[in-house]
């Protein structure tokens, strides 16, 4: 019986046709910061910026040496499986048709274009992904094509397991612990079967964005379920059911083995990696480096590799990844006040800011009564602190506001 990790050789063995093996790095910055050794293997530095290439190239190949005359793929992707089964159908020649939700980026609709060329098609169908993935159903069955799935699929999951074999190829020793995000699984279970085969000494820590975490919700049921809710922020991981295939792997996984991480903390991480060592990752590829302070007692002396999934960051977001960065870390908050309407009020509340506290936003709301305002305030300080002495001049000043910024309800009404 031929073992997975043989076939996992021979997909990343396959690969070298179509991009070389990503890069395996030390970075001294991480490790300096946990005292480990922590190693990044670069995924978004793949041709399409993405592990996802690696899974479409074993399934579209796998297919075409079973059904020679297969010449149509389908697939359902607003992100980065889009561009990787694009780039892949331009390498062999064969017809790819992506499916997209109407509400696309404009960003994504031409990376995808531009890897897939003529080969590729793009069908804009439906406001969200559930309409999407029904309509590329239906279309492959109607059309005689083979539908790729972003993860649920063995040779998708085997593709991705060519992650883990690279990894031990290019480091001097076997990590002892691996940090791998998870939204559908292909990419976790891959290398979860992988190393239990070939390295089953290496500790492996998942990861989930905190608004789609959906093999934690697999674990506690025992079997794959839907989330009720999804935040799609993190737009590479947020995947409200796991895969079936997927999770048959890593239904054996401990509870404790599965970090959350939250959507607001991840920007501080996309922040600092890019200001400091000018790395571009997408929420989903900053996953596994988000965790490694909760993970700070576990990981102090050993070497670790985190599995950095992705680098398609589209920078007309990089103001929100700034503003929810500084929200969690407490340097800017945002407040309704009670502003009397009587000259010399301003001047009064702007007499109480402290040196380092700036105003970001200020915006009358509504007159709430004949004597007073409703005003939306933003303020940036230096350090979470000086909002404390803030709020109590404002109290000792008889001011009345509502601190309206961890208020998920109010503020995505008013900032």
């Amino acid at each position: 019986m031929t073992r997975f990790s043989d076939t996992a050789h021979a997909a990343e063995a396959n690969l070298r046709a179509l991009f070389p093996a990503t890069p395996c790095q030390a970075n001294d910055h991480l490790s300096a910061r946990h005292e480990a050794e922590i190693w990044l293997k670069r995924e978004d530095l793949s041709p399409v910026r993405s592990y996802k290439l690696r899974g479409a190239f074993n399934a579209v190949s796998k297919h075409r040496a079973s059904h020679p005359d297969a010449d149509l793929f389908v697939c359902a992707s607003a992100g980065n499986h889009a561009q990787g089964m694009a780039f892949v159908c331009r390498h062999f020649g064969v017809k790819g048709v992506i499916f997209m939700p109407v509400t696309t980026p404009q960003q994504k609709i031409l990376k995808t274009r531009t890897f897939g060329g003529d080969c590729v098609e793009i069908r804009l169908t439906g406001d969200y992904f559930d309409d999407t993935l029904a309509a590329a159903q239906a279309y492959c069955v109607e059309a005689g094509g083979h539908f790729l799935s972003p993860f649920d699929d063995k040779d998708v999951i085997e593709g991705q397991a060519s992650v883990a074999v690279e990894m031990l190829q290019q480091m001097p020793e076997a990590p002892d612990i691996v940090v791998v995000p998870v939204g559908g699984g292909g990419l976790s279970a891959g290398m979860t079967r992988y190393l239990s085969e070939v390295a089953p000494q290496v500790e492996i820590i998942y990861v989930e964005p905190s608004g789609g975490a959906s093999l934690t919700a697999a674990l506690v049921r025992g079997e794959t379920v839907a989330l009720p809710k999804v935040d799609s922020f993190v737009d590479g991981a947020a995947v409200a059911r796991i895969g079936e295939h997927t999770f048959d792997v890593l239904k054996h996984v401990s509870p404790s083995q599965v970090l959350l991480a939250p959507e607001d903390r991840i920007c501080t991480t996309i922040v600092e990696m890019l200001n400091i060592e000018g790395i571009v990752l997408e929420p989903a590829g900053a996953l596994s480096l988000d965790v490694l302070p909760q993970l700070a007692d576990r990981i102090r002396g050993k070497r670790v590799l985190c599995v950095t999934t992705g680098g398609n960051f589209d920078f007309e977001r990089l103001p929100e990844v700034k503003e929810r960065a500084q929200r969690y870390i407490g340097v800017k908050k945002y407040m309704i006040l009670r502003l009397p309407q009587r000259p010399g009020a301003l001047r009064d509340f702007l007499g109480l800011l402290g040196p380092d506290d700036d105003i970001s936003r200020f915006e009358y709301l509504k007159k709430s009564a004949r004597n007073f305002g409703s005003v939306l305030i933003g303020i940036e300080t230096s350090k979470p602190e000086n909002f404390a002495a803030l709020y109590e001049r404002l109290e000792a000043g008889g001011f009345i506001f509502t601190d309206i910024t961890g208020d998920d309800t109010v503020a995505e009404f008013v900032i």
